[in-house]
């Protein structure tokens, strides 16, 4: 890989990382910090309906396609809602704790409506300029900074919250932001492919242009079901690993470091892996392994086997999601039309996060009624019927991206 694409690759994977922070930092880091304050348990759930705005990407995705800069579209919009970003957080770490929770909660939804809505032009610039040899790479690099950004949205800035204060934790996020927009306002957008403008067309004719892609329905099904089972099952692991007599100290470092650093390593190798095989063969590949990985960790539960033997099922798990994680946006990426990328890429993203969403509901469900090792082989037995679907769409997959003389299995 030449100099400059590998300078865009980091890119991006840094806007991808400072963009997830805050999102994680208010969402699942603050809780913690909320009921050290006294906050209820409802208050608490309540603020979680900040995370809302993700579910709607696709309509935030509609002014970005559709009001166009002049000179440097996407990449304009990007550091717009970058830097209002970063205004909005150096204004939260001026709040309190122990203040108003409503002006927190709306700073927080302001934040989040942001974050998601910058990640739209990121990631059609990011399409816009990669060209598609380096979009499973920047699929993997993507995945990889969301892991990292777990680790220091729900733990690094605990750490510092702790230490330094309040205001510590968004000044830094701020800062992290604002380091991105100088080479962000270098970038050239106008010298990729396919800049020059389109007619712009009404929005359903748009997201039905989509579906018309060749292999985008089969696809759409993969979008919907690849990820949910494995990530609600990641959800509810540090409540079992609590349940199965860990202690919650060693619970957020297995599950919480290390499981990200796996995650991360795993959607690096993962990435290499799609290069050399093909999306065609790795998705029923990758769904077979979070399969696996499900029913070694439903196996480790039932059997009641040693700790050692859950940490291994649970790092396996872990790599399971790097590996999907990785498939899924290197794919977002090639179904993404050209002069369409910003409403293609946000119609998938509210996808992946609608079911991303729901499935969790269900499995908590599942485990107030039949326990942990019902909810595993719930989730197990839905996965199952994943690789089903995968095995279906791989051929039309294959041919879709461009890879129509690998073998496929």
């Amino acid at each position: 890989m030449n100099p400059s694409m590998w300078r865009l690759q980091l890119l991006f994977g840094w806007l991808g990382f400072v963009l997830v922070v805050p999102s994680i930092y208010l969402l699942l880091g603050l809780p913690l910090v909320m009921r050290e304050h006294g906050w209820s348990g409802t208050d608490i759930g309540l603020f979680q309906l900040a995370g809302l705005p993700a579910v709607f990407k696709f309509l935030l995705a509609l002014p970005v396609q559709r009001y166009r800069f002049q000179r440097g579209h996407y990449r304009n919009w990007a550091m717009l809602l970058c830097l209002l970003l970063a205004v909005l957080l150096v204004a939260a770490s001026q709040l309190s704790i122990t203040g108003n929770p409503l002006y927190l909660f709306g700073l927080a939804f302001a934040a989040s409506v942001l974050a998601t809505w910058a990640d739209i032009p990121v990631n059609a610039l990011a399409i816009k300029l990669l060209p598609q040899s380096e979009q499973v790479r920047a699929g993997s690099i993507r995945s990889a900074a969301l892991f990292l950004g777990a680790i220091v949205g729900a733990g690094v800035m605990l750490l510092v919250q702790s230490r330094w204060g309040w205001q510590a934790p968004f000044l830094l996020m701020a800062g992290g932001l604002l380091l991105a927009l100088l080479p962000l306002a270098r970038l050239r957008e106008g010298h990729a492919q396919g800049t020059t403008s389109a007619p712009v067309s009404p929005a359903l004719a748009d997201w039905s242009g989509y579906f018309r892609q060749p292999g985008a329905r089969l696809w759409t099904w993969v979008l919907l079901t690849s990820f949910p089972f494995v990530g609600a099952a990641w959800l509810y692991l540090k409540p079992l690993l609590l349940d199965q007599g860990m202690v919650a100290p060693k619970v957020a470092l297995i599950a919480g470091v290390g499981g990200g650093v796996v995650g991360a390593v795993a959607s690096l190798l993962g990435g290499r892996l799609i290069h050399r095989i093909g999306p065609g063969r790795a998705i029923p590949l990758f769904m077979l392994w979070a399969l696996i990985s499900l029913l070694a960790l439903t196996a480790a539960v039932g059997l009641r086997a040693d700790m050692v033997w859950l940490v291994a099922a649970a790092f396996l798990l872990a790599t399971a999601m790097g590996a999907v994680s990785t498939l899924v946006f290197a794919l977002m990426m090639f179904f993404s039309r050209e002069h369409r990328q910003a409403a293609d890429y946000g119609l998938q993203a509210s996808l992946f996060v609608l079911t991303r969403m729901l499935v969790p509901i269900g499995a908590g469900v599942l485990l107030d009624r039949s326990g942990h090792v019902g909810m595993l082989a719930g989730l197990s037995l839905a996965m199952a019927l994943v690789c089903g679907v995968a095995v279906l769409a791989r051929r039309s997959i294959a041919l879709a991206t461009g890879d129509p003389q690998r073998p496929v299995i």
